[in-house]
Order: structure tokens, then C-alpha cells, then sequence
């Protein structure tokens, strides 16, 4: 199972970018996925994923200013994020909770993660 993340790069604040992530393989289903991120001297922390009902939910801050999209057929996701403050600056990563076989608990597999800087 692979996970490919593009998008990320450098902005200035108030500026929008957009995130995706693809993931190909060995893949039965998947149960949930989504974007986390990690700033320097930081925990990784959740930013928007689709749980295992399909719901979109969102970290508290982000939401209003970024939403999270999916091709379920292309196995991808896309993060759209607008109005970049400098404490959004962190690496994210994609990850996917899923299953690679019928009757097998899911497994979480991350991608490498792309940097956003957030910077004038």
C-alpha cells in the first residue's frame, strides 16, 4: 500500500493551497482517511479525515477554512485550505485506515508528508 501526498509548499498568509493525496495497492476497503500534521516541537495532530461513515470531520482549527473532498472510486483525497496563518506551518501527512483483506482488522498506513510553510 502507498500513499502519495502533492501539493504542499510555501505561501503567504491569507493564501489557499490544496493538498492530495492518492493511495494505490493492496487495498479490500478503506474505513477512514483523512490529513494529520506536525509542526516542529509538536505532537502530530488531526486535521480533517472522513471517519468510517463517511462523514467529514474537521479539527477545530481549521474549520470554516478548509474543506476535505474525496474520489472514492480514485481512492484520493484532497484538502482545500484558505486563509493560511503562519501557525498552520507544519509537515502533513496523509493516512488511511484500511483493509487489504476481507475479515482482517484495518490498518493505518501514512504517506511521507508534504510541507506547508506559511510565510511573507
Amino acid at each position: 500500500v502507498h500513499l502519495v501526498e502533492s501539493g504542499g509548499g510555501l505561501v503567504q498568509p491569507g493564501g489557499s493551497l490544496r493538498l492530495s493525496c492518492a493511495v494505490s495497492g493492496r487495498i479490500f476497503s478503506i474505513h477512514s482517511m483523512g490529513w494529520y500534521r506536525q509542526a516542529p516541537g509538536k505532537e502530530r495532530e488531526m486535521v480533517a479525515l472522513f471517519d468510517a461513515n463517511g462523514r467529514p470531520n474537521y479539527a477545530v482549527f481549521v474549520e470554516g477554512r478548509s474543506t476535505i473532498s474525496r474520489d472514492s472510486a480514485l481512492n484520493t483525497v484532497w484538502l482545500q485550505m484558505n486563509s493560511l496563518k503562519p501557525e498552520d506551518t507544519a509537515v502533513y501527512y496523509c493516512s488511511a485506515n484500511l483493509y487489504t483483506v476481507a475479515g482482517r482488522p484495518p490498518t493505518y498506513y501514512w504517506g511521507q508528508g508534504t510541507q506547508v510553510t506559511v510565510s511573507s
